[in-house]
């Protein structure tokens, strides 16, 4: 038996988190250009401050439920 099927059958072995866990070491997920645009509009004054400020309108107007504050 090689070696890769050794890690193969290894692999077979792993619990779901443990397969996850593993994924992620061989498969490191980067910011793509998404991401950094959803992290630089979630900043304060980006894009979705303006979202906020018109829900909170609208809730104002009875027009929509509450918008739930951020966790800090």
């Amino acid at each position: 038996m090689s070696r890769v099927e050794e890690i193969k059958a290894a692999i077979e072995q792993l619990s779901l988190e443990e397969r996850c866990e593993l994924a992620a070491l061989l498969n490191p997920i980067e910011d793509d250009d998404w991401d950094r645009q959803m992290k630089k509009d979630a900043e304060p004054g980006g894009k979705l401050d303006r979202l906020m400020e018109a829900a909170t309108k609208e809730y104002k107007k009875g027009k929509s439920l509450p918008f739930p504050k951020p966790a800090e």
